[in-house]
């Protein structure tokens, strides 16, 4: 055989400090993007739409109006 095959110990992710650290960094990556994207949509979801129309009784204005 031309190559090396590894032993299955030098491909194992708890033995590879390299490789391991790589995919815990990526992943730590992505947990936080998906924490991100998805608090932003939840807010968005939430947003502030406006005032509604509140019907207020004429009685209890600044100035009140009395029949």
């Amino acid at each position: 055989m031309s190559h090396e095959e590894k032993a299955p110990v030098d491909r194992d992710f708890t033995k590879n400090w390299v490789n391991s650290s790589r995919f815990l960094f990526y992943l730590q990556v992505l947990i936080t993007v998906a924490f991100l994207v998805g608090g932003s949509y939840y807010l968005y979801q939430k947003r502030y739409m406006g005032t509604p129309e509140v019907k207020v009784p004429d009685n209890t204005l600044y100035t009140p109006k009395y029949k």
